[in-house]
Parts: structure tokens; sequence; C-alpha cells
């Protein structure tokens, strides 16, 4: 509340075009190593959400501003991971991180590849991990790119409107924060993996298919001796 309250009220006294300039870059530095867990995105997009219920800030270009960036810094993470390789955990910012975010990043990299981007962008410090861990592992940026574009607005776009639906009361959007964001990560978690389960058993079951068409198909070899 106090955190929500302080970053609302430095917003408000700097001009519209300074307060989305900070947004922006916020949320682009969020993208660098160890830096990213101590930028208040989540703060700053339910303050700026907020402004713009009282007209102060315009809510589409709220959600843009955050989106453009939070995309540049996944594609400058993967960049980065992809320069560092194996030395990205082992560096001297790597190190800082625990352990245990590592494991988490690799394990959701290891299972989802490119799809990793787009389920960690709704959890702090995950969403910083796993461009670099997705560059360090030689993943082409392509495969990537689409998750990247397609969650940005969505993710700033929950943030933003809770901010904006609970203007009124600065308590109230922090209260429904948490849930709307879980609720919109399950939501977006439950449909990559539903399309990707039907992928999975049409890639399994066109081959199969396929070899009892041509086993039906082929010509039957006559009987020995001519006998039916």
């Amino acid at each position: 509340m106090n955190a929500l309250t302080s970053v609302t009220g430095v917003i408000s006294q700097v001009p519209a075009p300074a307060a989305y300039a900070i947004l922006a870059a916020a949320v682009l530095a969020e993208s660098v190593l160890l830096i990213g867990a101590f930028i208040p995105t989540l703060t700053l997009l339910l303050a700026t959400g907020a402004m713009a219920r009282t007209g102060d800030l315009d809510l589409a270009l709220v959600i843009a501003t955050a989106s453009c960036p939070a995309v540049a810094g996944d594609a400058f993470g993967h960049r980065t991971g992809h320069l560092l390789g194996s030395r990205l955990r082992t560096g001297r910012l790597g190190r800082r991180i625990p352990a245990a975010v590592w494991r988490r990043a690799e394990a959701l990299m290891a299972k989802r590849g490119g799809q990793a981007v787009l389920l960690s962008r709704f959890v702090p410090v995950l969403r910083t991990l796993t461009p670099h861990l997705a560059g360090a592992t030689r993943l082409p940026y392509r495969r990537i790119a689409p998750y990247s574009l397609c969650v940005a607005p969505l993710w700033a776009g929950a943030e933003a409107a809770t901010g904006y639906a609970a203007a009124t009361s600065l308590q109230h959007a922090l209260a429904l924060g948490g849930p709307a964001l879980a609720v919109t990560a399950a939501l977006v978690a439950g449909t990559v993996l539903a399309t990707a389960g039907i992928r999975r058993r049409r890639a399994r079951g066109a081959p199969e298919a396929s070899a009892d068409d041509h086993a039906s198909d082929a010509p039957h070899d006559p009987p020995v001796g001519g006998v039916a």
C-alpha cells in the first residue's frame, strides 16, 4: 500500500510524457540480470493504470508503452544469453541469483522451449531469466519471438487494467493484482498446454495412420502355387 501510494504520488507529479518514459524505462530495465529483480513493474503498471482512470494518462497508451519494451527486453535478454553462453549462470551477476530460481527457469526452458517465455512473463525474476537461458541454449530467437509478442500486451493489460478498475482504492488494487494475474496466467498456460497436447497427439497419430493406409493399399502377393 505504501509503495503503491508513493509511486503514484511521484508519477502524478510529472508530465504525462515523462510518466510514459519512466514506465518504459522500468520495464526495459527489468530485462537486465539481477537489476530486474528490484524493478517494481507491477507497482508502476497499477499506478499508471489508476492514473488512466482519472484521465491523467491513456490506458491503451500505458499498455503499449509497457508492451514494447517488454518485447525489446526479451530480445535483449536472448542476445545477452547467446553472447555469454555457459558463463551466464557462473558469472558475477548470475551467481547472485538463487540456485533454486535458476533451476526453475532451466526446467521450464527444457520442458517448454519457446513457450517458456510466455509462461514465465507472469512470474517476476523468471521473466528476466528465461530469455537469457533461451539465448544461452542457442534456441533461435524466432522460436521465442511469437510468444513474446503475444504475451507482452496480455501481461501489461492485466496489470494496468487492474489498477484502472480499482483506481478508487489503491489497497483494493493491490489485493486484486495477484489473483487477477494468477487467473490470467492459468488461462494462458492451460491454452498453451492444451494446444501442445493436441499437436503432439496428432503428430504421433499421423505416421501410424499413414502406415496402416499404405499397408491396406499395398497389392497382396498371390498364394504360392496359385491356390486361393
